[in-house]
């Protein structure tokens, strides 16, 4: 199902990312799935640095938003065995590094709500924060993490 539509939308995951640090990537309690926040690493690296509204367009910014949602895939794939036992994509929580006075972090993160609903349809409908911030990780312009309804 959801394996099969990834396939149909020529989307190859990434190999999922290996904390840097002391945490796990994700933690499943109770038919939910927590995804640690994933930052925009293209083969283990992250690529564009700054931030969104000086040395990060908007039209870059959306792209490393769906980078960071396809890690964020790859660690539940890596954890759960399959993408299939995904029911629900319950909530989203976005960073966007801001330049003073940018405030369109909800259309940088719209590209991930996008690219989730385009892989899960009505199920990938979620609630969401989009939130400025001053610096994120390794100099990066996006960070997200996950709230997944998983199935047994």
């Amino acid at each position: 199902m959801h394996e099969e539509r990834l396939k149909s939308l020529g989307i190859n995951l990434p190999d999922p990312a290996s904390p840097s640090f002391n945490y796990v990537p994700v933690t499943v309690h109770r038919g939910v799935a927590y995804v640690s926040g994933q930052v925009p690493k293209v083969d283990g690296e992250v690529r564009v640095f700054g931030k969104v509204g000086a040395e990060v367009d908007l039209e870059t910014a959306q792209g490393e938003a769906r980078v960071c949602v396809l890690q964020g895939l790859a660690c539940l794939r890596a954890e759960l065995g399959s993408l299939d036992r995904i029911e629900r994509i319950l909530k989203i929580n976005g960073y966007v590094a801001s330049a003073p006075g940018f405030n369109g972090q909800p259309s940088v993160l719209d590209a991930a709500s996008d690219l989730l609903g385009e892989i899960f349809g009505a199920a990938g409908r979620h609630a969401r924060a989009a939130v400025g911030v001053a610096e994120l990780p390794r100099d990066c312009a996006v960070e997200i993490e996950m709230t997944v309804a998983v199935r047994d």
